[in-house]
């Protein structure tokens, strides 16, 4: 909006479209690699204790040595879009235009491919910064059918990642998420109501109602994730869809009975279309 090579001073500039000068001359400062040794050893104790809120994760890291207190805790949290699993009290009203759905998979019987899809997002760290990962899972299979990396938490690359698993796997009968503002927008919401899909949601703090993709987050930070400080996006890019291939088509899943996520998915839908 501030164009610097236009004869207008810049001040002028500011004034005339209501903003601060603090604005335009406003430069973003880098994560410092303290900060981002933190955010990674918050994400690791997140997925050992689920249930650690910011005071015991400040305990747990004060153990270790780390200096810190509570509120720069649940700053770094925040960051890492990462929050206690705790039944919560209502304490805001969400935007009218968001629709918080069921949960429709309670006690249902999940043995089929494109019964049930299910998808969520979580924090991947580099060595100098962090991005995040939203995949798609079947849920009978476990099996990735799409996947995108963003820098920023917003809708648009999820709804990629949909339409990519719609275009190359058809449509499930249901797809589950969280309550997150990227699922419960119109437009992540429209998508799914476009193509007949029954929209199921997690209850409030239930982390176990989207356990397969919890237990994919583990796998992925765990075996790939950890043992690698990615330098680029594009590094990190490539080694996730390293491991994703070997986690679809090598990786034995006990679940499974030792077989591949691949090769339930492949082998059983065929079946399926050939019987309908």
């Amino acid at each position: 909006m501030i164009d610097r090579t236009h004869k207008l001073p810049v001040v002028r500039q500011c004034q005339l479209l209501e903003l601060s000068r603090a604005t335009a001359y406003y430069q973003a400062t880098p994560v410092s690699a303290t900060e981002l040794a933190l955010m990674r050893r918050i994400d690791e104790l997140h997925l050992d204790y689920p249930f650690a809120g910011a005071r015991m994760l400040r305990d747990l890291l004060r153990r270790e040595g780390h200096t810190i207190g509570r509120k720069r805790v649940r700053t770094l949290m925040t960051r890492t879009g990462i929050a206690a699993v705790y039944r919560k009290p209502r304490t805001s009203q969400r935007h009218p235009a968001h629709t918080v759905y069921p949960y429709l998979l309670r006690h249902r019987e999940i043995t089929r491919p494109n019964h049930v899809w299910a998808a969520d997002i979580t924090y991947i760290p580099m060595k100098r910064g962090f991005v995040y990962l939203f995949a798609v899972l079947d849920w009978a299979s476990r099996r990735v059918l799409a996947w995108r990396l963003s820098n920023t938490l917003t809708t648009d690359f999820c709804i990629e990642a949909v339409q990519e698993a719609i275009t190359r796997y058809g449509t499930p009968d249901i797809f589950n998420t969280d309550q997150g503002c990227q699922f419960t927008s119109q437009e992540f919401t429209g998508l799914l109501k476009d193509h007949g899909i029954q929209i199921s949601m997690d209850g409030k703090g239930c982390w176990r109602d989207n356990v397969f993709v919890e237990r994919l987050w583990k796998s992925i930070k765990y075996e790939e994730v950890y043992l690698h400080a990615y330098e680029t996006v594009s590094a990190a890019q490539q080694g996730l869809a390293r491991y994703l291939t070997f986690y679809n088509q090598t990786r034995p899943h006990r679940a499974l009975d030792g077989h591949t996520p691949n090769g339930v998915y492949v082998d059983i839908l065929p079946k399926r279309l050939t019987a309908a």
